[in-house]
């Protein structure tokens, strides 16, 4: 069996994207919309020719990837659906991403829907587009007063200012918990130093033979022993990494007040300079092996439909070295808000609990980053709906993509067909 170290579905071209041509049952109209902090977003907005006038709209947005030409629209569209594309200031870079800002744009996208004469709206969470739905409607449904006012690096954000309307259903495919809770269980906990990044405690590595890995495509078995400290030991390892940026921040915030300080004026100009460009230096963190979950080669935690490896690559143990991953280069805030587990507020396990409104959750079985009980049945269990379904799809992959040789529209229809008739008894046109 050949193996790849990049998976051959996720990096040979994104799968969220129109599986077929939409220009004979509908129309698109670009979307320019400025959050409440100015910032300016755009997205697409692609209208029913069946229903020119619609007055349900489907919205999806993910904290950085393009979900303009969403792969389920094209089916919504041909029930009469009006469906936005909603990207936001973070598309295709969440180096800076600050899930509580991203907040403000979705507001601005769902703002301008009901400029629009759109009544009611669907929130279709897929991957990290979950844990954002989740975030927001639970800031939407809370009283101004009681928003969070503040990021979890301290910098203010003017959510109670907002005008947030929250979402009347929602559909949630192939969706995790929240980015941080991805980064707690994929984190390398063998890690010793930070500033060197081929340094291993042997005790720790889940890639040694001698805690219970075989090489792919052999399935490893870990030992419930070194499962314990090992996920206590990525824990500790992310609480490490959350002091580290509360530091960088602290310092920046030091300098800063140093310069309303009435000796700053007093100081030489070498003086000044030194504390000008601390307060005005803006620091880049690097998070080195973040591919490192132990279901990725045991399938005998949280079992699935799922092949060895992750949704980046099928040799996880070698692209655990690699530039690419998850959460791997970021400002100290970007960390804090999205990528620590210990500190982002994006956890649907908390925020979903405001969620009382319809919700089907789809879960693809052979995902190889969202598991079903750690996952699927978490946010099922989370919300407080008394209207919620889930559609288990057990030989789906992430984004529905095709098995070789297949129709790339197949996967996404059987998934439509479920959808579509759920969401035309709860939100009929």
């Amino acid at each position: 069996m050949a193996m790849r170290l990049l998976a051959k579905t996720y990096w040979s071209g994104s799968w969220v994207r129109f599986r077929e041509p939409v220009a004979e049952f509908a129309r698109c109209e670009q979307v320019t919309v400025y959050a409440h902090d100015n910032t300016q977003v755009r997205g697409l907005f692609w209208r029913p020719l069946r229903n020119p006038r619609p007055r349900v709209a489907v919205i999806a947005a993910h904290p950085r990837g393009d979900f303009s030409q969403h792969y389920a629209f094209p089916a919504l569209l041909r029930a009469g659906y009006a469906c936005l594309g909603a990207n936001l200031r973070n598309t295709n870079n969440d180096s800076t991403c600050v899930h509580e800002l991203l907040l403000l744009d979705l507001a601005a996208h769902m703002v301008w829907l009901r400029e629009q004469g759109i009544d009611q709206v669907v929130w279709l969470g897929n991957s990290g587009g979950g844990s954002l739905g989740g975030f927001y409607q639970s800031q939407a449904k809370a009283a101004p007063a009681q928003r969070i006012s503040h990021t979890p690096a301290g910098r203010p954000v003017a959510l109670a200012q907002a005008t947030l309307p929250a979402f009347d259903a929602f559909m949630i495919s192939a969706a995790h918990v929240g980015q941080g809770l991805i980064m707690n269980d994929i984190i390398d906990p063998s890690v010793v130093d930070e500033h060197d990044p081929l340094l291993v405690d042997d005790t720790l590595d889940m890639y040694s033979p001698d805690n219970g890995f075989q090489p792919a495509p052999q399935w490893s078995r870990y030992t419930p022993e070194f499962l314990a400290r090992y996920r206590a030991a990525q824990l500790a390892r992310v609480a490490r990494i959350d002091a580290r940026a509360h530091a960088i921040i602290a310092d920046q915030a030091a300098a800063e007040g140093l310069r309303g300080e009435p000796g700053f004026a007093a100081l030489p100009a070498s003086g000044r300079r030194a504390v000008n460009r601390r307060a005005a230096f803006q620091p880049v963190m690097t998070v080195y092996r973040t591919m490192a979950n132990p279901n990725y080669v045991d399938n005998t935690l949280d079992p699935s439909n799922r092949g060895y490896g992750s949704l980046l690559s099928d040799l996880p143990d070698l692209m655990n070295y690699q530039l690419y991953g998850f959460g791997r280069i970021v400002t100290p805030d970007a960390w804090l808000s999205t990528w620590s587990g210990l500190s982002s507020n994006a956890n649907f396990l908390k925020t979903g609990r405001a969620i009382d409104e319809p919700v089907a959750v789809v879960q693809a079985g052979r995902d190889m980053d969202v598991y079903p009980q750690q996952h699927g049945q978490a946010i099922l269990e989370t919300v407080r709906s008394q209207d919620k379904t889930l559609f288990d799809f057990p030989d789906c992959l992430h984004y529905f993509e095709p098995d070789e040789g297949e129709d790339p529209n197949a996967p996404v229809l059987r998934q439509m067909a479920a959808l579509v008739p759920w969401l035309e008894q709860r939100l009929p046109l």
